[in-house]
């Protein structure tokens, strides 16, 4: 199929540009029953919108010989939730419409404002904005928009989602009734077809049916992992997949601050982009990603708004979307124009089943697979590594002299072998993922642990027992190594724990010897029976007991467990101090008010 219906010069500029065929999406827009009408139309990102939207407002722009009609005022509006997406909006209408002679102008934040009026007095037939500075613009007398024929609100849900309704009702309100209003987004949740009910008149609903399937061009994955491991997992991620370049997304500028610092201390090259940064930092961080500099970007859902990055093979979601939607614009930062691109969802155990459901109404297929451990990522280095040594590579005579050189003084062994090394020293070391054996479901016996003996904490969850402190305390109170603790299960109130059969013995007469070394409270002993026994008497217990659910968060700060002395006179042991809510007091219901 090819572009039919549009101005030649059009035509022309994407014949020039690359495009054979158009998408789903653009074909929709330019067929007769589209001409002229409003239009809501849901496509994902990525799949050529910004195109579609140019060759839809075409025919109320240009005149018989395809060149723009000049009017007092600009002729089309053009809506973006972000700087970035504005300014790629606007490129790409440059391009598009440089036959045409129409002038496009963008007006975002960060930008000086007063060369922005200045291009809107001189004339400006296509503006391309945030919603804040063009209502700042409108205000102050410099957006004129008595003559504008075409307005087209893009990425319109997650407009509404940053609190831009305001503002776009505002311009929406300033504008001449008639006009085209169009509306393109990947979602259309109800605020959206409120919107459009009271903005549009009669207008046509294009589905392209890519949104049915999902992201056709993404392959997601989704890791089920023990909340205290995030920072560890996300390492592995990246290293077992080495994508060009890759997002890693989070909930908070926090999170985003913490994770960035990290990566950059295992040595990772990644750069960070949140609300917090200034738009220079913003600009400089995207440079770095598009000139290789950096090959991980960590951001805020907000922040990451209109990035487009041919080199994005990888996202990550390191904290989980809010809903269907947010995953989908998320995960659409990957898999665009044709291009794969792998989606990797980190779920903490607490909260499968919530992101399975998320997934169900999403109708995205997502394969639950294993948190790559360091023997996969050495695995997959090998093979890349071994890929890259064997491909054709042209030498020059210096090389050659060079290398004869070397051949004189090593062995080809020992000068593959240098050679591998340098490699391999130049990429960040995989993590030992503690807490793996703690994931549910039954697991096959690590190696070496086969008739394993169990033994048992008296600190769990309700005392912020994490395999972190967990396993260095066991290593040093029973003289052993880390790789002679296996399985780590943290319970509500105790941990399970397993250590190797050749040394069971000798940690337990360790233990006892160290019992009184440290004023811990932390008492060890021997399990009988099986495990996985003990854990499902103990969440019986705690369903009893009205413990707090797996994953909640206890009011209290962690500190090392010391379990109280037992009260006087009753020879009950108390609950220990920490873990009662400081200063409150249980009372029963208040009296009445006399």
């Amino acid at each position: 199929m090819t572009f039919q219906n549009i101005p030649a010069l059009l035509a022309e500029a994407l014949s020039q540009r690359g495009y054979a065929a158009p998408t789903s999406v653009q074909s929709a827009v330019i067929e007769p029953e589209a001409e002229a009408r409003d239009l809501i139309v849901s496509a994902r990102t990525g799949s050529g919108k910004t195109v579609a939207f140019g060759l839809a407002i075409a025919g109320d722009l240009l005149n018989e010989q395809g060149l723009v009609q000049r009017a007092g005022g600009p002729l089309a509006l053009i809506i973006a939730p972000t700087r970035e997406l504005a300014m790629q909006v606007s490129r790409e209408l440059m391009w598009l419409y440089a036959s045409t002679g129409a002038r496009v102008t963008a007006c975002v934040g960060g930008m000086n404002p007063s060369l922005e009026r200045k291009a809107l007095r001189q004339g400006a037939d296509i503006v391309v904005g945030t919603p804040g500075r063009l209502r700042d613009h409108l205000e102050r007398g410099d957006l004129n928009l008595s003559a504008l024929v075409a307005v087209v609100l893009d990425e319109a849900d997650e407009m509404l989602d940053m609190g831009f309704r305001e503002d776009l009702e505002e311009l929406l309100d300033a504008m001449p009734e008639q006009r085209r209003t169009l509306l393109f987004s990947a979602t259309m949740p109800k605020p959206i077809v409120a919107l459009a009910r009271r903005y549009q008149k009669d207008a046509l609903r294009i589905a392209t049916g890519e949104e049915d399937r999902g992201h056709s061009d993404i392959e997601y994955q989704a890791m089920a992992i023990a909340p205290s491991e995030i920072e560890n997992v996300v390492v592995n991620v990246l290293r077992y997949h080495e994508a060009e370049t890759a997002i890693l997304f989070c909930a908070t500028r926090d999170k985003v601050r913490h994770l960035h610092a990290s990566l950059i201390e295992r040595g990772f090259a990644a750069v960070a982009l949140s609300g917090e940064h200034s738009q220079s930092e913003r600009n400089q961080a995207l440079q770095a990603l598009r000139e290789r500099r950096a090959r991980v970007c960590v951001a805020t859902d907000v922040a990451a708004r209109g990035i487009d990055l041919p080199s994005l093979s990888l996202v990550v979601h390191v904290e989980t979307p809010r809903d269907a939607e947010a995953l989908q614009h998320r995960s659409g930062r990957t898999g665009r124009a044709g291009r794969k691109g792998i989606a990797v969802l980190l779920v903490p155990y607490p909260q499968r089943r919530r992101v399975e459901s998320m997934l169900r109404g999403a109708r995205i297929a997502a394969e639950w697979m294993p948190v790559p451990s360091a023997a996969d990522i050495r695995e997959a280095d090998s093979a890349r590594l071994l890929e890259k040594l064997l491909a054709p590579v042209e030498f020059d005579e210096d090389d050659r002299a060079l290398a004869q050189q070397v051949l004189a003084q090593r062995s080809p062994e020992d000068i593959a072998a240098a050679l591998v090394h340098v490699h391999r020293a130049a990429l960040p070391q995989p993590e030992e993922l503690l807490a793996a054996d703690a994931a549910p479901g039954p697991r096959a016996p690590r190696a070496g642990f086969e008739g394993s003996a169990w033994f048992k904490m008296n600190a769990g969850r309700r005392h912020n027992a994490d395999p972190r402190w967990v396993l260095p305390l066991l290593c040093r109170r029973g003289h052993v190594s880390r790789g002679e603790i296996g399985a780590i299960r943290i319970t509500t109130h105790e941990t399970l724990f397993e250590v190797q059969a050749a040394v069971a013995a000798r940690f337990l007469a360790a233990v006892k010897r160290t019992a009184g070394d440290e004023d811990d409270g932390m008492e060890i002993v021997a399990v009988e029976g099986q495990p996985r026994d003990t854990a499902k008497r103990n969440r019986r217990d705690d369903d009893r007991s009205g413990a707090p659910p797996r994953g909640a968060k206890p009011p209290y700060q962690a500190k090392p467990f010391k379990p109280a002395r037992p009260g006087a006179g009753t020879g009950a042991r108390e609950a220990p101090a920490h873990a009662r809510p400081s200063g409150k007091k249980k009372f029963g219901k208040k009296p009445p008010r006399p």
